[in-house]
């Protein structure tokens, strides 16, 4: 794997992702929406806490195992949906799906892709699918009835999209225009492109986007990629669409964007079998909880009568325990398995996968734990 597999933690590789991609891709990545103080926060909320091990114990063999939505992991995690996933390496989707299915965990497949979900199931990860109503109720069903026949485990309904957030980076690199279909507007990124090969050689063997292959509106055809941003201002998911979707779907439901436990009530009244709490990485409201903050309240409102799994901020296996030991169920790994994507395709997502699993057992075996299932908050005290 080369330089991606002497990669230590993930920050080595959001290093090498950073000097692979042209900066108007990484920082698509990278970003956050307005101050970026809640995307910084969810990392730092980590270290607002301290472990108490226990020591001088002689452990068994570790169970890291658990069971989430009906899926039995080996670790508690699943890869995050990512959009635009296609424009970090040509691997894209389908790579990190064949990265999890090795590592034993599953997948939740962003709406926003560039991967056929019928070829992210073909890859045998056990596959979610994060859901937004992008192109209608038509649109929706269609891709719901789909989703069902490729065996997929699982719907996500993102709750937090009203309006995408103000992605400051985005704007100033001009995203929108990249990904657009003006030729004479894209040139401005040509210096920046030609100075990072790699990615433009990968560009042309495959990581570009132009359509959404799982929004197909009826008499239209796939999505274009250019009609993303107005699509999802109509189209967020509300409470009121919840029976409506459990009458075209027949499988578990997680609700992705709850921050509050007035959400998770609200959640779990609608039949929820899981909710997630998540700020969405902190790229839509600024200045609201990180997700490990706000992990506990959802966890007490939840009353055991629904699973809790959040996002946001994971960086080491040693977090993967922090919010297992303060309630969540499992985790979901957004920018820490996308920096490996975009540094080294599939092979780097395996070794954002094989850090994480290894800091995991390390971090469980140092704390005198032998399962995740006796993860408490006895393990941890506030710093």
């Amino acid at each position: 794997m080369g330089k991606v597999g002497e990669a230590v933690n993930i920050a080595d590789l959001r290093a090498m992702a950073r000097a692979r991609l042209p900066r108007v891709v990484f920082d698509y990545l990278d970003g956050g929406a307005e101050d970026e103080c809640t995307l910084r926060d969810n990392v730092r909320a980590f270290r607002r806490w301290n472990f108490r091990p226990r020591h001088g114990v002689k452990l068994p063999a570790l169970d890291l195992s658990a069971t989430v939505m009906g899926q039995t992991l080996a670790w508690p995690a699943m890869t995050a949906p990512i959009g635009y996933s296609g424009l970090m390496h040509r691997d894209g989707e389908k790579g990190a799906g064949r990265a999890a299915a090795r590592a034993g965990i599953a997948s939740v497949l962003s709406t926003i892709s560039g991967a056929r979900l019928e070829d992210m199931a073909a890859t045998g990860v056990p596959l979610f699918m994060q859901i937004y109503l992008l192109g209608g109720r038509a649109a929706g069903e269609a891709t719901i009835a789909r989703a069902q026949g490729a065996g997929v485990k699982g719907l996500f309904l993102t709750i937090d999209t009203p309006v995408g957030g103000l992605r400051e980076r985005d704007v100033r690199n001009g995203l929108a225009q990249l990904l657009g279909r003006d030729l004479v507007a894209k040139a401005r990124y040509l210096p920046d492109i030609l100075a990072h090969p790699g990615w433009v050689a990968d560009y042309l063997l495959g990581a570009r986007m132009s359509h959404l292959p799982n929004v197909v509106i009826p008499g239209q055809g796939p999505l274009p990629l250019i009609d993303v941003a107005s699509a999802l201002q109509r189209s967020v998911v509300r409470w009121d669409d919840l029976p409506w979707i459990r009458a075209q779907w027949k499988g578990p439901i997680a609700i992705k964007g709850v921050l509050t436990g007035e959400d998770a009530r609200r959640a779990i009244d609608g039949g929820a079998d899981a909710v997630v709490v998540s700020n969405h990485g902190g790229r839509q409201l600024d200045g609201v909880a990180a997700g490990l903050d706000a992990l506990p309240e959802v966890v007490a409102a939840a009353g055991g009568q629904c699973e809790v799994l959040m996002d946001g901020g994971i960086r080491r296996g040693g977090d993967i325990v922090k919010a297992l030991a303060l309630g969540a169920r499992a985790v979901l790994l957004g920018r820490a398995s996308a920096y490996g994507l975009a540094a080294g395709g599939e092979q780097g997502v395996d070794r954002a996968l094989a850090i994480l699993q290894a800091d995991l057992t390390r971090t469980m075996m140092l704390l005198g734990c032998a399962s995740v299932a006796q993860l408490g908050a006895t393990h941890l005290e506030r710093r």
